[in-house]
């Protein structure tokens, strides 16, 4: 009988990092599920459950985890609930969740206290924000580790991990953006109402930490890009604490240039990046998929701080309007040689070569500090 395979997913961000792992697995022959909350139950940010749903030959299985506006900590609880219900119905073999989203720390938490084996993708990483803390808690929580490069491999050992745990394997997301998405630019732009040929992308988070500011930084970023007389499509924020204020900002800009999407389809989103000019924000694809495409970035504020020192990324304040303008005149349309420092698009198939090996599964599920050195 194969083995259950179950993969958590709360955002559109972390389905993207999954869906081609997720893939691999199941063409490998494993069992292959998702366990579906967070961002994708709710309307506001497009229902992007509907992405998942539309996976062939897996299961998917969806649970409401909060209302709008819910704060962490209810968020966390209310999904150790219901996960802890799913899984003593459902019994996978494995658990994979994925970096540091309030989601996969709760279902993470639920399979340390149940001893079920998880694995933690793309832990090892810094950011800075809540979002790290929940990070390396993942790391200690989950059994084993599919990390997308030699420097995170290294800071998990130094969180006391086992080395055999730790399978480098790239960032998987990059594994999609390195084929070809399926759909033409111009399908794309009919599709999401898009009348430019000549944008930027935007997508601008809040900082947990920084709730006090988040609306003015917002507004002082989208103050330049309305000044800057250039296009823009903007995604919308995830709904951490302070996206209310964000959303307030995007609703004030002019529609005729800046054209506001709650969420895309990962294939249309891919090509959308691919085609375009810049990429603005807070958000991990201008420090991961932007510079692997070669695009350059603007990266905003503190919440990717230290995640990459690729060559096409500039990083500012929001409030730093020079370095913001100088951005949109010098880099705009530029095209790099490609960033393989995350990985060059085969996370899937080493994702796979780990869990054919008997080995993963034999490890042990009690874990034990390991003193580097």
């Amino acid at each position: 009988m194969s083995k259950r395979i179950l993969f958590v997913t709360g955002t559109r961000a972390d389905f993207g990092k999954l869906e081609p792992l997720a893939l691999a697995a199941r063409d490998a022959g494993f069992h292959v599920g998702f366990f579906v909350t967070g961002m994708h139950m709710m309307e506001r940010y497009g229902l992007t459950k509907n992405e998942v749903h539309r996976m062939q030959g897996v299961e998917v299985s969806e649970y409401l985890n909060q209302r709008q506006d819910d704060p962490q900590d209810m968020v966390l609880a209310k999904t150790v609930i219901g996960f802890s219900d799913f899984i003593a119905e459902q019994n996978p073999d494995l658990v994979v969740v994925h970096g540091d989203r309030v989601e996969a720390l709760a279902c993470a938490l639920v399979c340390a206290t149940n001893y079920v084996r998880c694995a933690h993708i793309e832990g090892g990483e810094v950011s800075g924000t809540i979002d790290e803390v929940f990070r390396h808690c993942n790391t200690k929580l989950a059994a084993s580790h599919f990390v997308s490069s030699d420097v995170a491999k290294k800071r998990i050992m130094a969180m006391g991990e086992v080395a055999e745990t730790i399978h480098v394997i790239g960032s998987p997301e990059l594994d999609s953006h390195a084929a070809d998405s399926g759909v033409t630019i111009n399908e794309v732009r009919k599709y999401y109402d898009i009348p430019f040929d000549d944008y930027g992308i935007v997508t601008f988070h809040p900082v947990t930490s920084e709730q006090a500011t988040i609306g003015a930084q917002a507004r002082a970023l989208f103050d330049r890009l309305v000044a800057s007389n250039r296009n823009f499509v903007v995604i919308l924020p995830n709904n951490d604490p302070g996206a209310s204020d964000i959303l307030e900002v995007i609703e004030t800009l002019p529609k005729d240039r800046f054209r506001v999407i709650p969420s895309m389809r990962f294939a249309y989103f891919s090509e959308l990046l691919k085609n375009a000019a810049a990429h603005i924000g807070n958000s991990s694809v201008g420090v991961r998929e932007a510079p692997f495409l070669g695009l350059p970035s603007l990266d905003i504020g503190t919440r990717q701080n230290n995640r990459s020192g690729a060559e096409s990324i500039t990083s500012c304040q929001a409030d730093d309007a020079a370095t913001i303008d100088a951005f949109l005149k010098e880099n705009w349309g530029k095209r790099l040689p490609s960033d393989t420092g995350f990985g060059a698009g085969v996370s899937a198939q080493r994702f796979v070569e780990v869990l054919k090996d008997e080995t993963f599964w034999s490890r042990p599920l009690q874990k034990e500090f390991c003193d580097l050195g």
